[in-house]
């Protein structure tokens, strides 16, 4: 039996979530339809109002809802030290430490392509 297309494309949508698979989503998907349905159609909401608010730092490149985020804005926060993480995720997890108070930019993932280039040498000429 075919499932209804609205159904499969829920699933699908699903899937783009890291470590979600074929049946994860189709589990997840049941689950929404079946017993929480407030709580998809919340998750549908939020997902379209962060979609619409948030913008990447103008300085650090973080996600935001501000052209630049709170941390850059803090009077608080050493210019002159900087901190270059990966993820926003990796972010979070320096501020938790309550241990640095420079400033950050994030990568965005872009981390292992940046390592894996092989190291230039400076010339006369430039790069």
């Amino acid at each position: 039996m075919k499932q209804p297309t609205s159904l499969e494309h829920l699933i699908e949508a699903l899937r783009c979530l890291p470590g979600v698979g074929p049946k994860s989503a189709q589990r997840m998907a049941y689950h929404l339809l079946q017993r929480d349905q407030a709580g998809a159609a919340r998750l549908a909401v939020t997902i379209t109002h962060t979609l619409q608010t948030i913008r990447h730092c103008g300085l650090c490149n973080n996600f935001s809802e501000e052209e630049i985020c709170p941390l850059c804005q803090s009077a608080k926060r050493e210019p002159a030290l900087l901190c270059v993480v990966e993820m926003p995720a990796d972010l979070m997890m320096m501020e938790q430490t309550q241990s640095f108070h420079g400033m950050y930019f994030v990568l965005m993932g872009g981390c292992h392509r940046w390592m894996v280039s092989a190291p230039r040498k400076s010339t006369s000429t430039g790069w």
